[in-house]
């Protein structure tokens, strides 16, 4: 579509400067001729009008064109007809191979024309005036079409550039896009599984214990609720930043209820999450060695999510009876953080239980992502089953980055 429309363009403009040259040329033939000249004929304008016909081609075939206006020219000049003050057609038809011809044409527009120019002077009035006029108006005109040359082929360069970095944009924006998504799922998997295994374990105790321990019966089915609550809670805000940019919603509020979302877990969170597993029934111990030390809060993030799903495939996988989360800070030389998740278990799944894998490849995503390397598998001894977790405790600046000390004294609060 967009070169029909180029093309249609192209025959209005060349018909718009044809129709300029003509009534430039015409120009001559409607004043008034002194009485001791010949007077002006329709012969003679419409071979006036014949050297400005070819300009309805001139886009298409500047060369050709040239080469027509130039033989009518020639035609012209035995011919006592009314002069032209300037060689309208000439010069438009030198400019458009300058602009838009080949190499080839314009190196046949020099080469032939100059002497051709020189002819025409020397059938006309053969002065040296004359000469250095005509040749100046040929060089000048070839010039300014040169320079038209340029400039456009600068012009169609920028637009190739800009049109290259729009879809360079968009093609970032698109993986940016894509990466949050998969930031999102990997954020619902890890909510989902958690909750999801926790009610379960709940639900298989709740009915066993429902007459020869109503206390404990309770305590399991708070614990479902909670745990639903909570996972609740971490849809919303997941969710609700799909839903930024709608009128009402601030980035810190919930589209659906006004209240606001809250904020991505952090280590402080680990003590409410060791306490819901310890009320499904697994001792949970959450052990620290080392002073704890300024941590980004993206990290933060890594170490709750990759305790949770540790946690998340004892309770569904494991037949362990205790549990160790312990975090190490400053291994390595002190430049380290190492998170350890050890069971008692058989350090194998359960019979017949399921699941994708994709949780321990999201582990070592989340890493990888800071740096960090994480391992899973049986314990030293071949009894019970570890989640290792190592990050680098670099800190560009104190911007984005939480106090991993004061978060995790307010959990213990």
């Amino acid at each position: 579509m967009f070169r029909r429309i180029r093309f249609r363009s192209s025959w209005a403009v060349d018909a718009l400067i044809a129709t300029a040259v003509q009534a430039a040329v015409t120009i001559p033939f409607v004043v008034p001729r002194a009485a001791d000249v010949p007077p002006a004929t329709w012969a003679f304008y419409a071979m006036t009008t014949l050297s400005v016909l070819p300009l309805l081609w001139r886009s298409r075939a500047p060369l050709t064109c040239l080469l027509a206006i130039t033989l009518a020219g020639f035609a012209y000049l035995p011919m006592d007809g009314p002069g032209q003050p300037m060689p309208y057609s000439p010069l438009v038809a030198i400019f458009t191979v300058a602009a838009q011809g080949g190499a080839r044409q314009r190196w046949v527009t020099i080469v032939a024309g100059l002497p051709l120019v020189a002819v025409a002077v020397a059938l006309r009035t053969n002065t040296a005036r004359e000469y250095l006029f005509a040749f100046f108006l040929f060089t000048m005109v070839y010039v300014l079409g040169v320079l038209a040359r340029t400039r456009q082929a600068y012009t169609q360069a920028v637009e190739a550039r800009a049109d290259a970095l729009e879809r360079a944009r968009e093609q970032e924006a698109a993986r940016a896009a894509e990466r949050e998504r998969a930031r999102i799922a990997r954020e619902m998997h890890d909510v989902l599984s958690h909750a999801v295994s926790l009610m379960i374990v709940q639900a298989e105790a709740g009915p066993l214990v429902v007459r020869s321990d109503p206390d404990r019966a309770e305590a399991a089915f708070d614990a479902i609720a909670g745990a639903g609550r909570d996972a609740m809670v971490q849809l919303r805000r997941m969710l609700g930043v799909l839903k930024e940019g709608e009128p009402g919603e601030g980035p810190e509020a919930d589209g659906n209820t006004g209240r606001r979302r809250t904020p991505q877990p952090t280590l402080a969170g680990l003590h409410d999450l060791v306490e819901q597993v310890r009320r499904a029934g697994i001792p949970v111990a959450l052990l620290t060695e080392g002073e704890p030390r300024r941590l980004a809060a993206d990290a933060q993030v890594t170490v709750y999510r990759v305790v949770q799903e540790a946690l998340t495939n004892i309770l569904k996988h494991s037949d362990a009876r205790t549990v160790t989360v312990r975090l190490a800070w400053g291994r390595a030389g002190g430049d380290r953080l190492s998170v350890t998740v050890a069971d008692d278990g058989s350090g194998v799944r359960k019979p017949g239980g399921e699941g994708s894998g994709r949780g321990l490849i999201g582990i070592r995503e989340r890493a990888a992502a800071h740096g960090g390397t994480a391992t899973a598998g049986p314990g030293p001894d071949g009894r019970g089953y570890r989640v290792c977790l190592e990050l680098p405790l670099v800190v560009s600046s104190p911007s984005g980055t939480a106090d991993a000390a004061e978060t995790w004294e307010a959990g213990e609060r």
